[in-house]
């Protein structure tokens, strides 16, 4: 008997080998990263349940184990294999957690969670079998809430179409930004009649078509660009309808007949136009291999799966621990936010057209108010404060900003702005119409308009320690017969001057 310790090289390590042992071993992992980010996964799991955009999610874990299942004959002839050449995927989407947590963007947090279960699936079962899988694993991107960005030029877009139709068929028609006036009434072309809901799912589902029903890529494209065209000229088509019908007859009728083609009965009817027209030049036949096994499946070699299941979790933890590690302490605030004087103009209680306020949940500090000069224009300043961002806390996301989703106020066009801010006109029952300036800061930096470098100054502060103060300044003005709001708002920033000292006294900066 000997008390010597055995060398840490010579211990042996658990068998994992065959298929029942490597997707042991990343049944484990998976289960890791679904438990350490149960938060990014509930989010995501709520964003597929609650908004609609987004309710052909649901379906998508149950068309992978699908896609899976018809790949099963070819796979059982392969042999997995663990390699650490597939952590750098696991490792890329750890990366991108980071980057996405820091910045507070949740869309990179939920795509990183899917680069790192493809990361596992790669490192764990080997090169072969990702190869095999390789469909399967990329359409796995489409659970993620994606395509917010593109319902404001949708929006346009589907105004435009409509406006040209009207057009076409002689209904005198006016448009501004999303809002379409008839002799009728006025319309507006919402979020959700901007068909970015359908365009979405068409393109998930357009994906799907081109890998199951063509072998070519020529076809596969051509199918794509004419599914797509398809859906956005449908949906033009359909708000050009919906006027058409009330100019004819009346709005409520309007009304009735949007409910009854609005949904996705319409996408439906779509998809079945878009599936007869590309039918005959299907060119996968069913039963048709998915991949040659042969071809796939190279030396074998010894797997070391235990030992890569063990990196992998340590890359997983990695994240979020380094975000806590590199978590400053909140610099100070000044205990009260004052409305600044302004030469040339004097606070003022003139009523608004249009009850409006900018909206900046959890902000420390929130303060407004009204301003008019001796030209008798009017704007009102907004002044908003964070000592640092958080979930639920950000200078920019979701109905944060200018116009309120849950006001009257609506986003309906961009607007007249300086370079390093941010122009848009909004518009509330009347129809009231004000254009809003708004300029954004982080710690000490230069004063943006830009969303998504507010999103890179922000995670730069959180991820190096660095100053995580910041600050929006708006400045708005009413649209009105004889007093342009670009004017007052132009008049008003001249004589306030540059707003970085506005924005030093804001979140006290010395």
């Amino acid at each position: 008997m000997t008390d010597r310790a055995m060398p840490l090289d010579r211990i042996p390590l658990i068998a994992l080998d065959g298929w029942r042992g490597h997707l042991t071993a990343l049944g484990v992992i998976a289960f890791a990263i679904l438990a350490l980010f149960l938060g990014d996964v509930h989010t995501m799991v709520s964003i597929w349940w609650n908004a609609s955009t987004f309710g052909h999610c649901l379906f998508i874990p149950l068309l992978i184990g699908w896609l899976v299942q018809q790949r099963l004959p070819g796979l059982r002839q392969l042999q997995p294999v663990a390699r650490a050449p597939g952590l750098l995927w696991l490792a890329a989407g750890a990366l991108a957690w980071l980057l996405g947590a820091a910045a507070g963007v949740a869309m990179v947090r939920h795509g990183a969670l899917i680069l790192m279960l493809q990361g596992a699936t790669i490192a764990l079962l080997g090169p072969a079998v990702a190869r095999a899988l390789l469909f399967p694993l990329f359409y796995a991107f489409f659970m993620v809430p994606f395509g917010d960005e593109i319902v404001p030029p949708l929006q346009l877009l589907t105004a435009r179409i409509a406006l040209l139709l009207l057009d076409l068929t002689g209904v005198p028609a006016h448009i501004e930004g999303i809002f379409i006036t008839t002799p009728t009434g006025y319309f507006e072309v919402a979020e959700a009649c901007s068909g970015a809901k359908f365009l979405i799912a068409m393109t998930a589902y357009g994906v799907l078509v081109c890998n199951v029903c063509f072998r070519r890529w020529s076809r596969r494209i051509l199918f794509m660009a004419g599914a797509l065209t398809l859906s956005v000229l449908a949906n033009g088509v359909r708000a050009y309808a919906t006027i058409l019908v009330a100019h004819l007859t009346t709005v409520d009728a309007a009304v009735g007949f949007d409910h009854v083609v609005y949904g996705w009965v319409f996408f439906a009817i779509i998809m079945i136009v878009v599936m007869a027209a590309a039918w005959p030049f299907f060119d996968r036949k069913p039963g048709d291999p998915w991949f040659d096994p042969q071809a796939l499946q190279s030396t074998v070699g010894p797997s070391h799966a235990g030992r890569i299941a063990g990196a992998a979790l340590v890359l997983i933890f990695a994240a979020p621990l380094w975000l806590a590690a590199t978590a400053a302490a909140a610099d100070p605030l000044p205990p009260v936010l004052a409305m600044p004087q302004v030469s040339g103009w004097t606070r003022t209680a003139d009523p608004q057209a249009y009850p409006w306020k900018a909206r900046f949940d959890g902000a420390d500090h929130f303060v407004t108010g009204r301003y008019r000069n001796a030209q008798g224009q009017v704007v009102d300043l907004s002044i908003a404060t964070y000592d640092r961002q958080d979930e639920g806390r950000e200078l920019v996301g979701f109905a944060q900003g200018a116009a309120d989703p849950e006001s009257e106020w609506v986003w309906s066009s961009p607007a007249r702005a300086p370079a390093n801010a941010r122009g848009e006109q909004i518009t509330a029952p009347g129809p009231v119409v004000r254009h809003v300036v708004s300029f954004y800061r982080i710690g000490a930096g230069a004063p943006t308009g830009s969303k998504p470098q507010v999103k890179i100054e922000t995670m730069a502060a959180r991820l190096l320690g660095r100053d995580q103060r910041a600050v929006a300044i708006l400045v708005s003005a009413e649209e009105g017969e004889g007093r342009p709001a670009d004017a007052a708002i132009t008049a008003f920033l001249t004589d306030l001057g540059d707003v970085r000292p506005l924005a030093d006294r804001a979140v006290g900066i010395q």
